[in-house]
């Protein structure tokens, strides 16, 4: 059986000699069961060493921490000066608005700017306006930029000048490279997917 014992009919003497081999196993084994009872779980590594998961534990909250200072750092010089001007700009605003009374009176200065800001449709003095703005902004001109079909692809995807007349006059040298690296990525793909055929 599975406890070790005979199983049917059996005599009094094996049974008890049977009690008696199960309780002097038991003896055997009661110090190893007390060694086991309080020891640690012993982790190791692929390789058979023991492992120190304290010290695991600890270097990974070090890199945690490295990582969102750096993350932190990042963050910060990714927005920008103009950004974070712009960020501390709309909380003093929205500060400013919170002191405000709640309902707004005719005389409020405030108001009075952002309704005179606002453009509205059918507005006759607005193309004046406009006109006006654009002479104020004449320093911040953008360059002219191409707008006719779609120019065929480059490697370094550089726009045309905004005077191409949309003929390609290269030696085809560009198609020639992207119909290779075409080719070279469809036979990978053919040979890995021939390699993985059979699974």
């Amino acid at each position: 059986m599975f406890s070790g014992v005979k199983a049917g009919l059996v005599s009094a003497d094996v049974l008890r000699r049977e009690q008696q081999e199960l309780r002097r196993h038991e003896r055997n084994n009661k110090h190893l069961e007390e060694e086991s009872r309080h020891s640690e779980t012993v982790f190791r590594d692929k390789s058979g060493r023991k492992r120190d998961l304290a010290q695991e534990q600890l270097e990974q909250r070090q890199k945690a921490e490295a990582q969102s200072k750096r993350d932190e750092q990042y963050a910060k010089w990714g927005k920008g000066l103009a950004q974070g001007r712009q960020q501390q700009q709309n909380v003093e605003d929205a500060i400013k608005e919170m002191q405000k009374p709640l309902a707004r009176y005719i005389d409020d200065q405030d108001l009075d700017r952002m309704l005179r800001e606002q453009e509205r449709e059918g507005d006759p003095m607005a193309e004046f306006i406009k006109k006006r703005k654009a002479k104020e902004n004449k320093e911040k001109k953008e360059k002219p930029r191409y707008n006719g079909p779609a120019p065929p692809p480059n490697r370094f995807n550089i726009w045309p000048g905004h005077r191409w007349d949309g003929v390609d006059r290269s030696n085809g040298f560009e198609q020639q490279r992207f119909a290779r690296i075409a080719n070279k990525k469809a036979v990978q793909e053919l040979a890995y997917k021939w390699s993985v055929e059979d699974m």
